[in-house]
C-alpha cells in the first residue's frame, strides 16, 4: 500500500474548481455533509447557477478557460483567500492534471482525487497501456510510444493495419480523436488531432490503436481508499456516441450477462490495483462482441456517474469526500448490490439539424419535470442564464431509473418530453428520437449507430397540422390574457362586452427560414357562441384553457394536453405529433429574407480560426473544406455550400472572430 500521510484529512471547507452542473452536483452533496462550499467563476459566469449555490464565490479571471478555470495559481489563491482546506476538481478542466494535484498538495490543500503519481500513471493513455500490459489486462493492439514524428506514427499505423484510431494521449470526450480508414488520410488526421489536443489539453502526444468496427463501449466505476480497499460499482454502457462523445449512458450494460459482468469488473479492479488507486475512477473498455479490451482510465468522476449511483444506491461524491477525509470505504465488494436499470441523456445547447452546431445566447425558458417517479435532473443552468461560447455546451442531464431497461426508456422519454429549454437551440428532440428508436430498445446498437441513423434522428415532424395551429393560436391568446391581467381589471374585460357580436382574427405561422419555408394560415372567429378556427377552408370548434405549465386545447370533439412557449414572434410547440418551431408573421413588420447572401461564408458562432484548408482562386466542389474554427473547445470545419470558385479568404489562422463575421466568399459555377 502506498504511503498516504498528509494527503487525506478531515476538512470543513471545500472549494469546487469547476462550473456548471458538476459544480452544483458537488455543492449539493457537500452541503448535505455539513461542509462549507466555495465556488470559483470567470467573468462570463458571474451570474451562473453554481455561483449562487455555494456559500462563497471567488472570481478567478476572464472568460477564456486558460485564464480562469485552467489557471492553477488563481485557483490556489482563491482557496487560500476563502479559507478552503480541500479542492474538488469535478470533471474536465484540471480534474486529471497531475500538476494541479501537486499544486494543491504543495499548498497544504486536500485534493479530492488520486495522487499526482496515480494521475501520471493512469491519466496518460500511453503510459496506462504499458501498465495494463504488465498487469495482464487485455489491450487493443496499438502504438503508445514516446516517438511522435509522422514517420514513426505512419509506420505504426501500417503495422497495426487500417482502420486505426488516432487518439490524444492526455485527452477525453472525443477531442483529439480521429478514425482513419486509409493511409492517405493519416497525415491530415494526425495534424488535426494534434492541433485539437494541444488546444484542449495542452499536450499533443498521440497514440494509435486498432479501430474496432461496430464496437460496444463498456466502462467500470471503481473507488479505492487509502487503507488498501478497492471496489467496483458495476459497469455502464456508453455505446451511443457521436464523434466519440457520449450521448446516452446506461447501467448496467444490456450487453453483458452475469459472467461477463464479473469478468470485466474483475479486470477493472486489477487495472486500478496496478497503482493502488485511491479515489473514484473509471476503467474504460471496448468490446467487439466477443472480447473486452482495456482502452483507458479516467482518474476522476465521470459525467455519467448518476446512472451508477442509481443502480448501486451509492452517492459517489460522498464516497469521494469520505476517502479524502482518510476514511475507509463504507461498503465492501460483497455488500454492493445491483438493482434496476438507469439511463442518462446529456442535454446540450446545440443544433442537431445543423451538424450539431453549438448554440449560444440567453435562456428564456427553463422547464424540467419534477424529480419524482424515477426521474433525476442534474442541471447547471436556469432561465435567464447565458450560454457562452467559451465552455462545453452541456446544460443538464436527464436521468431515469426503473426496475427494467424497458421501463427506464419509457421514463427517460417522458422526462425529455417534459423538459423545455428555449432561447438557445437544444438537442432534446434528437435525444427523444434516439432513446425511442426501435433498435435502441432491442439493444441492436454500436458506437456508429447515431451516424448511420442521423437523418431519421434529426428529421423534423413532417407536417404542421390542425392541432399545431390551434396550439399556436392558444399560446398567443394565453400571452395576451397574461398581459391583460398584469395591467389590472377593466370594465371591458369584466363585462365581456364587445361592440359587435362576433369577431375574427387572422394568423400566419411560418415554418422554416429563408427560401425554404412554408406558411400556414388560421382564422379565429369568437364572441357569440363557440369559437371556431378556419383552417384550409374548414371550420373547427376551438377552445383552450391553462392546465398547470401546459394548455388544454379542444379541437372539435378532442381535448389535448399541449405545451407552448411564445418568445416575441417565435413559437415553440410540443404536441402528440412532436416538437415544432414556428414564427408568427407580422404583416406590418416588413420581415425580410436572409440578411447575408449565400455566397458568403460566415462564422456561425464566436471562435478562433485554426486552419485554412483552401486558397483564394481555388475551384471547389460542394462540401469541400474551406477553413476550420475552434468553437466551444471543438473544431468545426466550414464547407462550400455549392460548387464554385473561392474568390476571397477574409481571415487568417489565429484570428478570433465573432458570430456572423464574413470569413470567405465563393462564386457559384455558372448553370
Amino acid at each position: 500500500m502506498m504511503a498516504t500521510t498528509g494527503l487525506y484529512k478531515r476538512f470543513r471547507t471545500l472549494l469546487i474548481a469547476n462550473r456548471g452542473e458538476i459544480a452544483c452536483r458537488v455543492i449539493r452533496t457537500a452541503r448535505a455533509m455539513g461542509l462549507r462550499t466555495v465556488a470559483v467563476y470567470s467573468e462570463a459566469d458571474a451570474g451562473a447557477l453554481h455561483v449562487g449555490e455555494a456559500d462563497e464565490a471567488v472570481l478567478i479571471g476572464p472568460a477564456k478557460a486558460a485564464d480562469s478555470y485552467l489557471n492553477i495559481p488563481r485557483i490556489i489563491e482563491a482557496a487560500r483567500a476563502s479559507g478552503a482546506e480541500a479542492v474538488h476538481p469535478g470533471y474536465g478542466f484540471l480534474s486529471e492534471s497531475a500538476e494541479f494535484a501537486q499544486a494543491c498538495a504543495d499548498a497544504g490543500l486536500v485534493f479530492v482525487g488520486p495522487t499526482p503519481q496515480m494521475i501520471i500513471a493512469m491519466g496518460s493513455k500511453s503510459g496506462s497501456k504499458a501498465l495494463m500490459e504488465k498487469a495482464g489486462v487485455p489491450l487493443v493492439p496499438g502504438y503508445h510510444g514516446a516517438a511522435q514524428d509522422e514517420a514513426t506514427l505512419s509506420a505504426a499505423a501500417d503495422k497495426i493495419g487500417f482502420p486505426v484510431l488516432v487518439k490524444a494521449s492526455a485527452g477525453g470526450g472525443g477531442r483529439g480523436m480521429r478514425v482513419v480508414r486509409a493511409a492517405s488520410e493519416l497525415i491530415d488526421a494526425i495534424a488535426s488531432a494534434k492541433r485539437e489536443a494541444k488546444a484542449a489539453f495542452g499536450d499533443d502526444t498521440l497514440l494509435i490503436e486498432k479501430y474496432v468496427d461496430n464496437p460496444r463501449h463498456i466502462e467500470v466505476q471503481i473507488v479505492g481508499d487509502s487503507h488498501g480497499n478497492l471496489v467496483s460499482l458495476f459497469e455502464r454502457e456508453c455505446t451511443l456516441q457521436r464523434r466519440h462523445q457520449k450521448v446516452i449512458e446506461e447501467a448496467p450494460s444490456p450487453t453483458l450477462d452475469a459472467a461477463g459482468r464479473d469478468k470485466v469488473c474483475e479486470a477493472a479492479r486489477r487495472a486500478a490495483g496496478a497503482v493502488n488507486y485511491v479515489g473514484a475512477g473509471t476503467i474504460e473498455f471496448v468490446s467487439d462482441g466477443r472480447d473486452v479490451f482495456f482502452i483507458e482510465m479516467n482518474t476522476r468522476l465521470q459525467v455519467e456517474h448518476p446512472v451508477t449511483e442509481l443502480i448501486s444506491g451509492v452517492d459517489l461524491v460522498e464516497w469521494q469526500l469520505r476517502v479524502a477525509f482518510g476514511e475507509a470505504l463504507p461498503m465492501t465488494q460483497d455488500q454492493l448490490v445491483l438493482r434496476g436499470h438507469a439511463i442518462e441523456a446529456r442535454v446540450y445547447a446545440e443544433n442537431p439539424a445543423k451538424n450539431f452546431m453549438p448554440s449560444v445566447g440567453k435562456i428564456t425558458t427553463w422547464r424540467t419535470p419534477a424529480e419524482t417517479d424515477g426521474l433525476r435532473i442534474d442541471a447547471g443552468y436556469r432561465a435567464g442564464d447565458s450560454v457562452s461560447p467559451y465552455y462545453d455546451a452541456m446544460l443538464a442531464k436527464v436521468i431515469a431509473f426503473a426496475p427494467t431497461r424497458e421501463a427506464a426508456i419509457d421514463r427517460i422519454d417522458r422526462g425529455l418530453n417534459e423538459t423545455d429549454i428555449r432561447g438557445v437551440v437544444t438537442n432534446i428532440p434528437f435525444l427523444s428520437a434516439l432513446v425511442t428508436h426501435p433498435e435502441v430498445g432491442a439493444n441492436a446498437i454500436d458506437t456508429g449507430f447515431i451516424e448511420r441513423h442521423l437523418a431519421a434522428l434529426t428529421a423534423a415532424p413532417e407536417t404542421v397540422g390542425d392541432l399545431e395551429l390551434a396550439t399556436a393560436v392558444a399560446a398567443i391568446l394565453r400571452s395576451e390574457d397574461d398581459a391583460a391581467r398584469a395591467e389590472g381589471p377593466t370594465p371591458w374585460r369584466a363585462s365581456g362586452w364587445m361592440p359587435v357580436g362576433r369577431r375574427k382574427r387572422s394568423f400566419v405561422f411560418r415554418r422554416g427560414q429563408g427560401h425554404d419555408h412554408t406558411d400556414h394560415a388560421a382564422q379565429l372567429a369568437y364572441g357569440v357562441g363557440a369559437a371556431t378556427l378556419t383552417i384550409d377552408g374548414r371550420d373547427v370548434v376551438f377552445a383552450w384553457s391553462v392546465n398547470g405549465e401546459g394548455i388544454d386545447v379542444t379541437l372539435g370533439e378532442t381535448r389535448s394536453r399541449v405545451h407552448a412557449v411564445l418568445d416575441g414572434h417565435e413559437l415553440y410547440l410540443r404536441t402528440r405529433n412532436g416538437r415544432f418551431d414556428l414564427h408568427l408573421v407580422d404583416p406590418f413588420g416588413g420581415e425580410s429574407e436572409e440578411a447575408v447572401g449565400e455566397d458568403k461564408i460566415v462564422a456561425p458562432l464566436p471562435g478562433t480560426v485554426v486552419a485554412l484548408l483552401a486558397e483564394a482562386g481555388a475551384r471547389l466542389d460542394k462540401g469541400a473544406a474551406i477553413l476550420t474554427l475552434e468553437v466551444m473547445k471543438m473544431e468545426q470545419t466550414l464547407r462550400a455550400p455549392f460548387a464554385g470558385t473561392l474568390t476571397a479568404i477574409k481571415c487568417k489562422v489565429g484570428d478570433i472572430v465573432q458570430e456572423g463575421a464574413e470569413l470567405a466568399e465563393i462564386e457559384p459555377d455558372a448553370e
